[in-house]
């Protein structure tokens, strides 16, 4: 079966500039990625075309050769590295996985644990674990240390991770001599090429177990409770992620850890709001209050303070509390606590009430100055 044409494969134009390649090469590569795809042989094929044309467009050199000579310029008949299925999916993930920023090389067929090379030997890396931390605004404001219990999987304490009975029970791999690939060798118009994949019978890894652990059936890892300690740091917001390095899931037969992602969640506090940095309290006040001045208790996440509300203080009136608020995220910068004036109008009155109310209305005191409801009085307030 003939190979289809590289360009005609990424959707681009034969002059399409480098930048151009890789985009149209991250587009098809995540259409097709093996996760979003679970089991569908025919995305998976499309997968390796796409990664198979990007090794060789995406290079400067093949891709002159390519132009030039076709696919006999980059492999003949059988194909580069890629297409002549000498290249699993962890060695394109190896390759090209870094394209992603660092966040495509997710597959690997055991529970979502990955693998990236290293002097030519596959080395396993763990899945990320994600979990939810609820904090109030007192622990967001002051930062918090938190103790939270996981199931993750862990390194077999029988075998120490690496699979074989007692750790021991493991040998060089006689197909790659423990260098976890295997070199091939085709001839082409240009000459002998050599091409370099991932060593089938080891996997990458160098070695091969000659007696599984039987406690982890050779993964080098089980399921385990483990309580973690979390510093999460002042000035933290809803929706915000942290990621705690090297406490996700262990690799399977040793390797990396994967990360634990924080996901933050805001406890709602009963009385205040928060607006960034600034916290926002709404105060209400009877109208004798507004009119003849008091002092009134507001709370804040380290307690309640005693403010003095002015006489003739008017609705809407916004006072600072400066250094009040919460704090930004690695930053000395604090924000403030905004309380806005509410006065409560009663909606019944009684005989006497409405009599008082009818003879404070003739008072040249009771009439409204319109400056003091102004659009710009307000901001001064607040400023």
């Amino acid at each position: 079966m003939s190979k289809r044409d590289y360009y005609e494969v990424l959707e681009v134009s034969r002059n399409a500039s480098a930048e151009e390649i890789k985009k149209a090469y991250r587009k098809k590569a995540l259409k097709y990625h093996p996760d979003k795809n679970p089991g569908d042989k025919e995305a998976e094929n499309k997968f390796k075309e796409a990664a198979e044309a990007y090794e060789v467009l995406g290079n400067a050199e093949k891709r002159q050769r390519y132009d030039q000579f076709g696919h006999a310029g980059v492999g003949g008949a059988s194909g580069s590295g890629f297409g002549g299925g000498g290249m699993t999916m962890e060695d394109i993930f190896s390759h090209f996985g870094d394209i992603f920023g660092g966040s495509f090389g997710s597959f690997g067929g055991f529970g979502g644990f990955g693998s990236s090379s290293r002097g030519g030997q596959r080395v396993n890396k763990g899945s990320n674990l994600r979990v939810k931390v609820k904090l109030t605004l007192k622990e967001i404001a002051n930062g918090v240390e938190k103790k939270i219990k996981v199931r993750k999987y862990v390194a077999c304490e029988y075998c120490n991770g690496t699979g074989a009975e007692n750790g021991t029970a493991y040998s060089t791999c006689s197909t790659c001599r423990g260098t976890g690939h295997v070199t091939r060798v085709a001839n082409t118009l240009l000459g002998q090429m050599q091409t370099r994949s991932t060593c089938p019978t080891c996997g990458g890894e160098g070695k091969t177990i000659t007696k599984k652990c039987p406690h982890c059936n050779g993964d080098g890892v089980i399921r385990k409770e483990e309580i973690i300690t979390i510093n999460i740091p002042a000035g933290v917001e809803e929706g915000m992620q942290l990621s705690v390095s090297g406490k996700g899931n262990a690799a399977r037969r040793g390797g990396i850890n994967g990360d634990l992602l924080v996901h933050i969640e805001e406890e709602k506090h009963p009385e205040l709001t928060r607006d960034g940095n600034n916290l926002i309290y709404n105060l209400q006040l009877s109208v004798p209050d507004a009119i003849l001045g008091t002092a009134a208790e507001i709370p804040t996440v380290e307690g309640k303070v005693k403010v003095k509300i002015e006489p003739g203080t008017q609705p809407g009136k916004i006072l600072r509390l400066r250094g009040k608020g919460l704090p930004e995220v690695n930053s000395y910068h604090q924000g403030d606590l905004l309380v806005r004036i509410n006065v409560w109008i009663p909606a019944d009155l009684s005989k006497d009430e409405r009599k008082l109310m009818e003879k404070m209305k003739e008072s040249d005191s009771f009439t409204p100055r319109k400056e003091q409801n102004g659009f710009f009085s307000k901001m001064k307030d607040i400023f």
